[in-house]
């Protein structure tokens, strides 16, 4: 069994594809518009078949993103070498990102940086 995609709410669409076809390498559809009830959205695919799909609803409400609560807390992306792990997390913080942890390695084993990018979502970088 293979998860098939994730999904997530956010406000500012365009921001967050950006985000990840920007600084994650992903490739964007063309988007999905529902006209009935403004839904819309992107799906977002990665190298090794990854997706995310990026929604908005103007009626969907934004919740506290603190770090420490329950539920979905990150998601981690994996760059390949450390020195990546090192260039992206420079190129994030550069761009204005706050670097919340790392890069640095963890206790059990993982070389690791932990973003805060658009809309105070956690992303995980990691060798």
């Amino acid at each position: 069994m293979i998860i098939e995609h994730i999904a997530m709410y956010v406000s500012d669409l365009e921001a967050a594809r950006d985000f990840f076809t920007g600084y994650l390498g992903g490739v964007s559809n063309s988007g999905y518009h529902n006209k009935t009830t403004g839904f819309r959205s992107y799906f977002i695919s990665f190298e090794g078949g990854a997706r995310i799909e990026l929604m908005n609803r103007a009626d969907v409400a934004d919740s506290d993103k603190s770090a420490d609560r329950m539920g979905y807390s990150h998601i981690a992306f994996s760059v390949g070498s450390k020195k990546k792990v090192d260039e992206l997390t420079e190129s994030l913080r550069l761009a204005g990102f706050t670097v919340r942890s790392g890069p640095r390695t963890t206790g059990d084993g993982y070389y690791e940086s932990c973003i805060v990018a658009f809309e105070d979502n956690l992303i995980e970088i990691t060798e």
